[in-house]
């Protein structure tokens, strides 16, 4: 039998990742933690779009192939 962690699905650690990573470059950016933040959120939904854009692309060249 498996353990428990062994059969988590790897995307449940996406969002966690994409977190570390907004308030990471923000960080590196600004020194106010508004602005830091701000940024951050930007970064994100920026990032959770192109990744939105590209699995979209994906489905549509696998649906007319």
């Amino acid at each position: 039998m498996l353990p428990l962690l062994a059969e988590v699905n790897r995307l449940v650690y996406a969002p966690l990742l994409l977190v570390a990573v907004s308030l990471v470059y923000a960080g590196t950016r600004h020194e106010d933690l508004r602005s830091i933040l701000r940024h951050a959120g930007s970064f994100g939904a920026w990032t959770v779009a192109f990744m939105v854009g590209v699995a979209a692309l994906i489905e549509a060249m696998a649906f007319f192939q």
